[in-house]
């Protein structure tokens, strides 16, 4: 779609279904798109140890299959198809990649070896490549300022949410038949919920209901704005380095709770299903309601991931070290939630250092250095760590590398703290 006709597509805010209800509507169908990321993303942890086996596959392959597989065509095709976004339909591109990766999950269940797993994996990438900053852009034009943060906080629900179900539904399924059936399942399901997304959703115009309609800048303006600002390689980096425990530790603990805990199959499916699923949505809601909260103080959108992580990281060590599985859920329930805490202010953050037009662009900037070295480098360290600690600690090898991880957190609190004195002098409203 040409840049003019994506501009005839769009719709004023206050025309069509009304403001108030139909807005809602689409952030509703827009989290439960971005639960299928989110499930298809991390289905692959609580089958690890099944495919582990069958596959005959180490630790460290298990972390490129996840992180690194994923990552590659992720971060580098989603600044390109955001660029795409600031100039086109919004709507079509997410519907083109819900339908993509959707597939690949599916295919997944097909894979007979280490490559062909890896391959597909890629493939789940290439699709969620294009699922997110358009989501965020769309949100940011549905939204005034006032409600952003939440908004787009409410939107990241669908972290929790589809990590709960990912836990729960690639669990119960393969517990029932097997690791390949769980992902045909999921995979199908996303493929059947793209076209909903196309009918329902359409995409207002750039910035609001009366906003100048303007040519969307160029990939070079963007960064040309975007770069130079200190705010935005800290927000990103203190991003990155929490991603890289947090993506980390949502992949490998099914794994640390069947090796050191013992549980079954089934019974992690529960545990961490919950665990995911109330910790999350209160961390994700409480960060984006603080932030709106105190967002006259610009700085309050960095110390509110800051505070969270400095919180979270001894929550987290003594979780670990709990052997009582009740007194475990309270203690990992606390830093679950602070861990998602940072990206309602996070990402609202990042859409105010640029003007309306950039914002899908910006947003894809932010992610790729976010998942680049969040998502491609945490579940490798970690499975790296335990086949490197495996002939000293054995088959608490998981736990000493998680052990080590969490000093990422001490340097995402660092570069937030950092970015809270800048922020004020880079936002844009």
């Amino acid at each position: 779609m040409t840049d003019a006709a994506a501009k005839a597509d769009e719709v004023p805010v206050d025309e069509g279904q009304g403001v108030g209800g139909y807005r809602y509507v689409v952030l509703i169908l827009l989290i439960v798109v971005y639960t299928f990321n989110f499930i298809d993303r991390q289905i692959l942890g609580i089958l690890a140890g099944a495919i582990k086996h069958d596959l005959h596959l180490t630790d460290t392959q298990l972390g490129m299959m996840s992180g690194l597989a994923f990552a590659v065509f992720y971060t580098l095709l989603g600044v390109p198809i955001a660029w795409l976004a600031d100039r086109s339909s919004r709507t079509w591109i997410m519907t083109g990649a819900l339908t993509v990766w959707s597939g690949f999950t599916a295919a997944c269940g097909l894979a007979a070896g280490f490559w062909p797993l890896f391959l597909c994996r890629m493939g789940v990438g290439v699709g969620e490549a294009g699922g997110t900053a358009p989501a965020y852009s769309l949100i940011s034009d549905y939204f005034p300022v006032r409600q952003r943060a939440r908004a787009l906080a409410a939107y990241s629900f669908g972290i929790p949410i589809g990590t709960a179900c990912g836990y729960l539904l690639g669990g119960l399924i393969s517990a029932a038949s097997n690791w390949r059936i769980a992902f045909m399942v999921v995979g199908g399901a996303g493929v059947l919920l793209a076209p909903l997304l196309r009918l329902v959703v359409r995409d207002p115009r750039r910035g609001g209901a009366h906003a100048a309609i303007e040519k969307a800048p160029g990939f070079g303006e963007v960064l040309a704005v975007l770069l130079p600002k200190p705010s935005f390689w800290l927000i990103s980096l203190g991003a990155a380095a929490s991603s890289t425990c947090g993506y980390g530790i949502a992949f490998w603990l099914p794994s640390f709770f069947e090796r050191s805990l013992h549980l079954s199959l089934t019974d992690r499916a529960w545990y961490l299903g919950a665990l995911a699923l109330f910790g999350g949505v209160l961390g994700v809601w409480l960060g984006g309601m603080i932030a709106d909260r105190f967002g006259k103080s610009k700085a309050a959108y960095c110390l509110v991931p800051a505070i969270a992580f400095l919180i979270a990281l001894p929550c987290f060590f003594a979780a670990v070290n709990s052997a009582n599985l009740a007194v475990a859920f309270v203690l990992f329930l606390i830093p679950q939630g602070l861990n998602l805490a940072w990206l309602g202010p996070t990402i609202a953050a990042v859409q105010h250092l640029v003007p309306a037009r950039m914002r899908s662009t910006s947003s894809a900037a932010f992610l790729f250095i976010n998942n680049l070295i969040g998502l491609g480098l945490g579940n490798v360290y970690f499975g790296f760590m335990a086949d490197r600690l495996k002939p000293h600690f054995g088959t608490e090898a998981l736990r000493w590398s998680i052990y080590s991880g969490l000093t990422f957190y001490l340097l995402a609190a660092a570069l937030f703290l950092l970015a809270a004195r800048r922020i004020a002098k880079d936002w844009v409203d």
